[in-house]
């Protein structure tokens, strides 16, 4: 399960406005409305999602993203909003961002991508392209161009915006926002620079303070990112049984020295239990396999544990929101 910060439930309920009773939204993400803003606070992505998606049943929430990414603000972005307003230009900024946004979120991950006309800040966000994820796109694309105003010395316009949704009822108010172009229905989710924008120096850029933060933030970095031992252990105890078909708990936990029902407690000490694990497991797998040309989708079905091509194909469009033919050529292009 994938989670995001609660800043952007927070920010995204703001900007709404009036219309929406907001407590009562935050209860589909587990925030009680009363207690103070904790940007570590995590929630999960798809409920961040179901969230949206119920604002936009009751408002017009076309310009919902616009509005909510124009509000985004360096300084409630902690440690990170430090950093991106350190370093010495703004290709820098983002490029703290592309390492450290796992800081935010476990469910997106950012490239800097030079092209024909400059670099490409890319956002790569995997999954079922429902509304709710749609709009967060879209609000996280606004929130990047925020940030970098908030750092250049002169007006940021950027080349060209690009979408890979077909648009909403109307984009008048994402063009006025980006000030450029924005087209949906794009190949990715993308903001085009030109690179003398990218190499403006920030207003505040520092090269000192800039390390020293980075070096703050790799330290926070290596805590989130850090698994478990019992967890990396247990995968990696399933993934050599998968070919084998579905694993049992008890034989996985007998392997690791633990009975089923004290495996089945220390996992949930982690918030897991096996079923999620194994369905980790696999998913992580097939991803990496699906790198390897030289192995077909039936092999690789069978080693993530399926009996059939077409099962497997089904789950990874589950996981994934494509078909695993798609993602390996995705992945090729990058």
């Amino acid at each position: 399960m994938g989670y995001v910060t609660s800043l952007f439930a927070r920010k995204v309920l703001a900007a709404a406005g009036d219309g929406i009773d907001a407590a009562e939204m935050l209860s589909l993400v587990e925030i009680d409305i009363d207690c103070p803003w904790n940007t570590k606070q995590m929630i999960p992505a798809e409920r961040y999602y179901d969230m949206l998606e119920r604002i936009a049943d009751q408002i017009d929430a076309t310009d919902l993203p616009v509005r909510t990414g124009a509000s985004m603000r360096l300084d409630e972005y902690g440690a990170l909003g430090l950093a991106f307003k350190a370093a010495t230009t703004l290709g820098a900024s983002y490029a703290r961002v592309e390492r450290y946004a796992r800081l935010w979120t476990s469910v997106a991950e950012y490239e800097l991508r030079p092209t024909v006309g400059g670099t490409l800040f890319v956002l790569h966000r995997t999954g079922e392209r429902r509304l709710g994820m749609r709009l967060s796109n879209e609000a996280t694309l606004a929130s990047a161009v925020s940030i970098a105003r908030q750092v250049c010395p002169e007006p940021l316009t950027p080349v060209e915006v690009l979408v890979r949704h077909p648009a909403p009822r109307r984009i008048t108010a994402h063009e006025k926002w980006f000030g450029c172009p924005v087209r949906f229905g794009a190949e990715l989710d993308a903001i085009l620079y030109a690179e003398e924008t990218l190499a403006r120096p920030n207003i505040l850029g520092d090269e000192g303070i800039s390390k020293y933060l980075t070096m703050h933030l790799d330290a926070e970095l290596s805590e989130i990112t850090r698994e478990p031992a019992l967890v990396t252990q247990a995968k990696a105890s399933i993934a050599q049984a998968l070919s084998e078909g579905a694993p049992r708990m008890a034989e996985i936990a007998s392997g690791l020295g633990l009975s089923a029902r004290s495996f089945h407690r220390r996992l949930s000490e982690h918030g897991l239990n096996f079923q999620t694990l194994t369905e980790q497991t696999r998913r992580d797998l097939a991803e990496g396999l699906l790198q390897d040309d030289s192995r077909s989708l039936a092999e690789i079905a069978f080693l993530t544990g399926f009996s059939e091509q077409s099962a497997f194909t089904r789950a990874f469009k589950r996981w994934v929101g494509t078909t695993p033919a798609a993602f390996r050529k995705d992945m090729a292009r990058r």
